[in-house]
């Protein structure tokens, strides 16, 4: 397991680099991410190089047997860049530019900033590539945090270029964004600009390809590091960290392109869904590379610095949180920052070594938590464990969250609900792409899949068609990959398998916040028709969003509405396909509506939880052999598991856990219930292990 943080010595005297390696032995830490802002210490100027600091400091690290995973230190440019070439800045939707005096402030297109992003990746690959210390290389930093996109002349003249190699004719492009609509039709692809500020609706098509191309930058800036450290001789993992279900950036997308998935997870001590999203988050970074151990590259101990409000944790909580990254596949448990900055705009974020120093509870719980990791040893790796399948799709949100629909949907918070109602069961999920749908799971759901690709809506036919049992949620395959209706109208690619006509969308009264991040909250539906009920098992039950008109065609109706326009239509159907089934809800159900819906359609599946009668407030998840349990509620709670504690060998029949508490337990599957085995785990991890 490896256990350590960012470590940023050139904000520090010399004199505190032998302190630091002395006090990372005792806290456990065998490997740090070096570097990751130090590009004006490297690089002072454009001719000066300094390298002396980065050698003592590597040194002295090796010596301490601390290993390093070496930044690029690309992710914020030095001021004379700025000063030197200003068309490295990015800009604004009204084409001003970001200035420098933060960080991130760097046009990811301009062929400017990747020159010079390039020489220093190529001098430091070149000086470490062979060092014993270096492990792994860390690639810029948190890619578009900041600057979701860039409007900049340099992102114009890459945007052309982009779209000439999707499209190859400008004839194919105005086809593909139907361009003929408010006389909107291009002559040529130097016509064509980013979508900056408009009176009003940008064209949706081109908005979706300008999230994709966004996207597409950012992965060429890394693809552009990762080729140059590969040509000076890098044979270490390389990678970036992540962000979680962040919007601008196509995580599925990138993945295969990632030697190791790294991700960054900080969980808001204030939301009451904490749990939920940070669970969500933890399984959609395992699924990105399924079977694979990833690593959490950061994490804060205590209290971070950027919300309105910045709490610190509970007693026990960081355990709680590291453990729902190691019991979701993650052989890495690393932290921002090792020593706590004294100046600039993170002082207050929270560190393995506070200003407070060792006499601190924080210090105690990283010590603490460096011994827990030493215990566990080598983990399995997570393999298919989960049977259920959540579809999750970066083209989707980016179309559905469009304006101008029928109602506004906030794509994560939703699929965020859907999450939770299997989460609360104790059923693991994968968060996948509808192309990696497979008879690996019993159950998918698919909710507003809004944007169906051709090759995803085949895969979740096979699924059906090979036993499996699908669930489709409301405005799920409505437009193509270009965000344009199919001819025959909506439901063209599942309707046969779903056995439902689809007739009218009937948008209730009342939208989402239309937030993006993890835990953004839903909007109480208002107005007349917000909500609408529908009957199921003898219950009247609610939901929002939509109240769809569809007609069977072959599905028994499970549930018809009950009020509003679609009064006496399904609301829940099934129908059997192939060897499989296919259900459809014509609602967001809420609350216990959804909790009813997903409990048919996992019983209909015979999908179980990761362990059976789990108290209120338990959560649990399976890798392999080893089942991770943490204790998120305030009560003391007893659980029934046999097997042997991870930690000390012990044989145990049942685990008692306070609050914030956590065991680990090898507890093999029965024989009835063997998942298939997926690759081994990745030899490139395993080495830097």
């Amino acid at each position: 397991m490896l256990y350590g943080a960012d470590y940023n010595p050139d904000q520090w005297p010399e004199e505190v680099w032998d302190d630091d390696v002395r006090l990372m032995r005792e806290a456990g830490v065998n490997i740090v991410s070096l570097g990751i802002f130090a590009w004006s210490r490297i690089q002072p100027s454009e001719d000066v190089w300094d390298f002396a600091w980065l050698d003592t400091v590597i040194g002295k690290l090796h010596a301490g047997g601390i290993q390093v995973n070496l930044a690029t230190a690309t992710a914020s440019p030095p001021p004379w860049v700025s000063a030197s070439y200003p068309d490295t800045l990015p800009a604004d939707e009204s084409g001003a530019s970001y200035w420098p005096g933060s960080r991130q402030h760097f046009a990811p297109s301009s062929p400017t900033y990747r020159r010079l992003a390039g020489e220093l990746v190529r001098r430091l690959a070149e000086r470490y590539a062979g060092h014993p210390a270096i492990v792994m290389w860390h690639v810029g930093n948190e890619f578009g945090c900041h600057l979701p996109m860039d409007f900049s002349d340099s992102a114009r003249d890459a945007y052309r270029v982009w779209l000439r190699a999707r499209y190859a004719s400008i004839d194919a492009l105005n086809d593909a964004w139907g361009t003929n609509f408010w006389s909107q039709r291009y002559g040529s692809f130097d016509e064509i600009f980013p979508p900056r500020l408009a009176p009003y609706s940008h064209n949706p098509s081109s908005m979706l390809d300008y999230r994709r191309f966004t996207s597409d930058m950012l992965l060429e800036c890394y693809l552009v590091e990762r080729e140059i450290l590969q040509a000076a001789g890098a044979t270490q993992p390389i990678t970036t960290n992540f962000m979680g279900p962040f919007k601008p950036a196509d995580y599925r997308r990138w993945a295969p392109f990632m030697d190791v998935i790294a991700d960054d997870c900080y969980p808001d001590p204030t939301n009451p869904n904490r749990v939920r999203d940070a669970a969500f988050q933890r399984d959609l970074v395992r699924s990105l590379k399924r079977g694979v151990p990833w690593m959490l590259w950061e994490q804060a101990t205590d209290a971070v610095n950027w919300r309105p409000s910045n709490p610190g944790k509970r007693p026990g909580a960081l355990m709680a949180e590291t453990a729902q990254s190691i019991g979701r596949g993650a052989d890495g448990i690393m932290f921002f920052q090792w020593r706590q900055s004294r100046a600039g705009s993170e002082k207050f974020h929270s560190a393995m070594l506070p200003h407070a120093g060792t006499r601190t509870r924080t210090w105690e719980a990283v010590t603490d938590l460096g011994a827990r990791l030493t215990a566990l040893g080598d983990l399995p790796a997570p393999g298919r464990d989960a049977r259920v399948a959540l579809v999750f799709d970066w083209e989707s949100w980016w179309a559905v969250e469009e304006r101008d629909h029928p109602t506004q949907v906030d794509y994560l918070a939703l699929v965020l609900e859907w999450y939770g109602a299997f989460h609360a069961r104790g059923i693991q999920v994968d968060v996948v792409g509808a192309e990696d749908i497979d008879e690996g799971y019993d159950l998918t759901v698919a909710p507003a899949l809004y944007l169906l690709r051709d090759e995803g809506a085949a895969a979740l036919v096979r699924f059906v068609e090979a036993g499996g049992t699908l669930l489709a949620g409301p405005f799920t395959d409505i437009v193509d990959q270009h965000d344009q209706f199919r001819t025959g109208g909506f439901l063209t690619q599942l309707g046969p398998v779903l056995g439902v006509r689809f007739e009218d969308f009937g948008a209730l009264g009342g939208a989402s916040t239309g937030g993006t991040g993890v835990g953004a909250q839903v909007a109480s539906t208002t107005g007349p028709g917000g909500t609408v009920s529908f009957g199921l098992d003898g219950a009247s039950l609610p939901g929002r969003l939509f109240a769809e008109r569809v007609h069977s065609e072959g599905a028994t109706v499970v549930a018809a509405f009950e009020t509003g326009l679609a009064a006496g239509s399904p609301a829940l159907t099934r129908r059997a396909h192939g060897a499989g089934e296919a259900w459809y809800v014509a609602t967001q159900p809420v609350g216990e509506a959804l909790d009813a819906v997903v409990a048919a359609v996992v019983e209909a599946a015979g999908v179980r939880p990761v362990v059976a009668g789990l108290p209120v407030g338990v959560e649990a998840a399976r890798r392999g052999d080893l089942v991770t349990l943490i204790n998120h509620g305030d009560d003391r709670v007893e659980i029934a598991l046999e097997g042997t504690d991870a930690e000390t060998g012990a044989v145990v029949d049942r685990v008692v856990l306070d609050s914030q508490e956590v065991a680990f337990v090898y507890a093999p599957l029965a024989a009835d219930e063997d998942v298939p085995s997926e690759e081994p785990a990745d030899a490139e991890l395993s080495a830097a292990r």
